[in-house]
């Protein structure tokens, strides 16, 4: 049964993007315009992965995060989750994959919403903008020398940015691409 139209569903509260819903007891959150959320492991042929930053609203500080975005949220509610991802790596970072490959769908925070995201393994990458978002973001694009990423994200904590705990999964499905738990296209 789909999580999102279970019948014992009730809905407390809903915004633009966003609902407070309760099943069994338990209230959490589910997302209103979207089906889930693409999160690209992306790394560039001369070993760099691409993060992004970005000021995050709900926690008052600009956070390090990998490039992501939301699966079926512009006209098409039935967009596939790799052409969602193919779209947010370009609107983000400026970049474009030869080949896109789903590693990993799991639960983004599973105690406070129903909200699934897939993790995305974007190779071939050329670059063919300059990235940075939307007209309702601001996204500065890092690429970073796989070597060199853990003391890099190192200096930006000690330099009160947030992480996003997300890239080290990226991280290490990059550094030990054996345990990565699939490389096959949706």
């Amino acid at each position: 049964m789909n999580r999102n139209t279970h019948p014992d569903i009730k809905v407390h509260a809903a915004g633009r993007y966003l609902r407070l819903v309760e099943r069994d007891n338990w209230e959490f959150t589910s997302r209103a315009n979207a089906s889930g959320v693409a999160v690209l492991v992306s790394v560039t042929d001369d070993g760099r992965v691409l993060l992004v930053e970005q000021y995050r609203t709900p926690v008052c500080a600009r956070v390090i995060e990998l490039p992501a975005g939301l699966v079926g949220d512009k006209e098409d509610p039935d967009e596939s989750v790799l052409v969602a991802a193919g779209r947010e790596l370009e609107e983000e970072t400026g970049y474009r994959a030869r080949k896109l490959s789903v590693l990993m769908e799991c639960p983004s925070s599973s105690g406070m919403s129903d909200e699934i995201i897939t993790f995305v393994l974007a190779e071939g990458l050329e670059q063919v903008g300059e990235g940075g978002g939307d007209d309702t973001e601001d996204i500065t694009v890092h690429a970073v020398e796989i070597e060199k990423v853990d003391d890099w994200l190192k200096q930006y904590m000690d330099r009160g940015f947030l992480l996003d705990p997300k890239i080290y999964s990226a991280l290490y499905w990059l550094k030990f691409p054996q345990a990565a738990p699939s490389r096959e296209p949706a």
